[in-house]
């Protein structure tokens, strides 16, 4: 299964039809919604897809959950819900009794096929898992990490840790266990690279390795080197002879299981392959392709090619032989399930329903339709019924993902802007193409109709923004100041004024008639430049922009600034819009939550969490009792606004009333320390903020009776390891024998421990690729003099980051990374390209390449 950073997954979940009434068989639009959700559409995104022994059942992991399917009727019969972050991986045990899921919430879990039951989670792994295999006898499973590179053994009736295999140098993407159970074989990549001393020379050593240990003792028996590209997926043969190993070198490699032998390697595929997997009967290799969106089939003795199998219109993840070898499934970026038939290459069944990234939503005026446009791989925009959720039109014609979706004031015309550099225009009730504008000459960020529906405008990335007859199609105007992308673009209320966002950390208003500037908005002294979002309320007086993780509100008449709106914890807010009656702000953010605020008085009203992904775009219904909510995991949300007939309580810890006790609570008590008097911070009520109250909140976290997995914790710039030590100490000092108060004892020491690393690491700069800037994260296992130094690929010095002698911890939130802004030591933004990092640490130096594309 491959595993690469701002990109990934899908989704499935088990239970058998022998056992579950056919209440099970429900629309997905109403399974496992999280509370104040009315509704879903689509059903997440596809990650990984397995068939159960018997071959009745195909479980997808998602970015929801895992969806559970009959694999003969393609019906959805469940959706195993748990895991906090996208599934990765999925895996039945051999008696079928059992599921295993890997995620990114750093977890493995076990259910129960039958009841769809949870029976245990196994903690452990200190980053993501991608990967879960079953042995032969089902006594063990074996899972492969993220970040922490290891493989971990587990016994599958306890739930019990076995042992940790250690030697990969980078993440584990697949393991597998051999037929007659006694090897296990592990495959690993990317790629880590140095200068020489004088700085001219690059040299490249890769990890792009598959390790084959010994199954019992955990010992390693052979390294198998010949990859140029991290390898994503292994696969024995079913006599265990033979293991098959597929990689971004665009290559399939076939290994003799005993000796650790280069046996002969198969080309065909033009861009990475993701899967690769052995049919039942030994025959046949199925692989996944990644850019040239095609599954082939491959004669395993011979290693001859024998047919390809196309229909796909994104990369191909998984590719999956039901038991008796006669049906072959793939799950691809398209956001589709396709079953084939094994010996003719035939197509049998499509599985629908699945999206990819959103990136955009937006309501028809009537409320009647929903808009969704998706991101990634999928290049389609999709109209739904807002009331069911049910599918009404697929539009296609766009060749890269979509940015922007909006309809006219009559509801009559959609328009989508795209990544492929073009407008296109839609009629919203038969779904049919009217238009293709095209001019821009970089992605198309955003799009929008003026309020009397005559003229369009579109924001892109090649620094202007155009405005259009939305009738004719043709070009009125080129607005061009800017030096850099726009990202979104909002109509006043009249129709006079168009707001525009930049990432130059400002916000520009023009005169829509003339097309003359007419003030620029500036965010002064704000740490990131990026202006994701703006949006006037429905009188025109204000107006809104989300940049980094605040909202602020200005004076859409004089420019001034009236206030910031801040609560999403250090994450980049993507979307803002208000309601129709203007008393009501939503924010949408890379915290995967959608926050509410009283748009007079800017106070948090409430927070809506569900999605495990990034939330792109938010939007309101006309008559503003639902919210649509568009995100990274595949999926739109349907919010419930109408007013609750009962509030719920509100916990003391819970010190800034967001309705949920976490690390934000903790840092706002000890930021009060001392203060005496009427205090939120004050939970115990006795007249002073101390360490009593810090100890009650850390063992509120989570309101759980045990103490709270630190995974699922929102730890981020806003605690250090000094802090914990400090109110430890302090903590122990009072020596209570209070349960409650032990209890928080506990969590702080789990605190100190997950920001405590074992050893110094340089970790994957994000976003990858970016424009025009980066965070690059980093972990520290001593204090030290630290610095960041980064090369083009010729070798050149572009720029040094000194980052001073931080003290041991994870620097890896956004305001705790290192920060690069694009540019080189003299101000001046570099070209697009691939650029090399190197973190040097005392005595410690790695490096990690990045890519910059404009």
């Amino acid at each position: 299964m491959k595993r690469t950073l701002f990109t990934l997954v899908l989704m499935f979940t088990l239970v058998s039809t022998l056992y579950l009434p056919n209440t099970f068989a429900q629309d997905y639009v109403q399974r496992e919604l999280p509370e104040g959700a009315k509704a879903r559409v689509g059903k997440g995104y596809i990650s990984e897809i397995a068939y159960s022994p018997d071959g009745t059942l195909l479980a997808v992991a998602s970015s929801i959950g895992i969806w559970i399917y009959d694999a003969e009727t393609g019906e959805e019969l469940d959706l195993l819900t748990g895991h906090t972050r996208l599934v990765n991986s999925v895996s039945f045990s051999p008696d079928g009794k059992t599921l295993a899921s890997g995620s990114d919430d750093n977890t493995v879990r076990l259910w129960d096929t039958k009841t769809g039951r949870h029976i245990r989670t196994l903690t452990g792994h200190t980053g993501w898992v991608n990967s879960v295999s079953f042995s032969p006898d089902g006594k063990t499973l074996a899972s492969g990490g993220g970040w922490d590179n290891t493989v971990r053994l587990w016994d599958t009736k306890t739930g019990g840790h076995i042992r940790t295999l250690t030697g990969h140098t980078r993440a584990i993407n697949s393991v597998s266990f051999s037929p007659d159970g006694n090897t296990l074989a592990s495959g690993s990549g990317d790629n880590s690279v140095s200068f020489g001393p004088d700085g001219k020379t690059l040299a490249r050593s890769d990890d792009n390795i598959v390790r084959l240990w010994d199954a019992k003792t955990g010992g390693h028996i052979h390294t198998l080197t010949g990859h140029t590209g991290l390898v994503n997926s292994v696969s024995f043969s079913p006599d265990s002879n033979t293991l098959a190993s597929g990689s971004d070198d665009n290559t399939v490699r076939l290994w003799d299981a005993k000796t650790g032998g280069h046996i002969r390697t198969l080309t065909g595929h033009t861009r990475a392959v993701n899967s690769v997997s052995f049919s039942p009967d030994g025959n046949t290799l199925a692989s996944g392709g990644g850019w040239d969106e095609t599954a082939r089939l491959w004669d395993a003795k011979t290693g001859g090619h024998i047919r390809t199998l196309t229909g796909h219109t994104g990369w191909v993840g998984s590719v999956s032989f039901s038991p008796d070898s006669e049906t072959l499934a793939s799950g691809s970026r398209d956001a589709t399930i396709r079953l084939w038939d094994a010996k003719t290459g035939g197509h049998i069944h499509t599985l629908t329903g699945h999206t990819g990234l959103v990136n955009s939503v937006s309501f028809s005026p009537d409320g009647k339709t929903l808009a969704s446009g998706s991101g990634d791989w999928d290049t389609t925009v999709r109209l739904w019924d807002a009331k069911t959720g049910g599918h009404i039109h697929t539009l296609t014609g766009h060749t890269f993902w979509i940015n922007s979706v909006s309809f006219s004031p009559d509801g009559k015309t959609l328009a989508s802007g795209s990544a492929d550099a073009t407008i296109r225009l839609w009629d919203a009730k038969t779904g049919g193409h009217i238009h293709t504008l095209t001019g821009h000459t970089g992605l198309v960020n955003s799009v929008s109709f003026s309020p009397d529906g005559k003229t369009l405008a579109s924001g892109s990335a090649d620094a202007t923004i155009r405005l259009w007859d939305a009738k004719t199609g043709e070009h009125i105007h080129t607005l061009a100041e800017y030096t850099n992308t726009v990202f979104r673009i909002s109509f006043s209320p009249d129709g006079k004024t168009l707001a525009s966002g930049s990432d130059n950390n400002t916000v520009r208003l023009w005169d829509t008639k003339t097309g003359e500037h007419i003030r620029t908005l500036t965010l002064t002294g704000h740490p990131v430049s990026l202006v994701g979002s703006v949006s006037f309320s429905p009188d025109g007086k204000t107006l809104a922009s989300a940049s980094w993780n605040t909202v602020h509100l200005w004076d859409a008449k004089t420019g001034k600034h009236i206030r910031t709106l801040t609560g999403h914890p250090g994450s980049s807010v993507l979307s803002v819009s208000f309601s129709p009656d203007g008393n009501t702000l939503a924010s949408g953010s890379a915290d995967n939550t959608v926050r509410l605020w009283d748009a007079k008085t800017g106070e948090h009203i409430r927070t809506l969490t569900g999605h495990t992904w990034y939330v792109n775009s938010v939007s309101f219904s006309s008559d503003g009792n639902t919210l649509a909510s568009g995100s990274w995991d595949g999926t739109v949300l349907l919010w419930d606004l109408m007013p609750s007939a009962t509030t719920p309580p509100q916990l003391p810890e819970d010190v800034n009333k967001d309705g949920v006790v976490n690390i934000i609570d903790l840092t706002l008590v000890a930021s009060n320390f001392g203060a005496t008097g009427q205090n939120a911070a004050d939970v115990n009520s006795d007249g002073i903020v101390n360490i009593i109250d810090l100890t009650l909140v850390a063992a509120a976290f989570g309101n759980t009776a045990a103490a709270p997995e630190i995974s699922s914790l929102s730890l981020n710039s806003l605690t250090t390891r000094t802090q914990i030590e400090q109110w430890l100490q302090e903590a122990r000092r009072i020596n209570s024998a209070d349960p409650t108060f032990q209890r928080g004892i506990r969590v702080l020491e789990q605190l100190l421990t997950y920001l405590t690393p074992k050893e110094t690491a340089l970790l994957p700069n994000y976003p990858n690729p970016f424009n025009p800037e980066t965070w690059i994260p980093y972990q520290l296992a001593e204090p030290t003099d630290v610095s960041i130094s980064i090369h083009a690929a010729d070798g050149k010095l572009v720029r040094t980051l000194n980052l001073g002698h931080p003290a041991v911890g994870i620097y890896e939130s956004r305001s705790h990374a290192a920060y690069w802004d694009g540019r080189n030591a003299l101000g001046e933004p570099v070209a697009s390209g691939v650029y090399f990092y190197t973190l040097t640490a005392g005595e410690f130096t790695a490096t990690r390449k990045m890519l910059i594309r404009k």
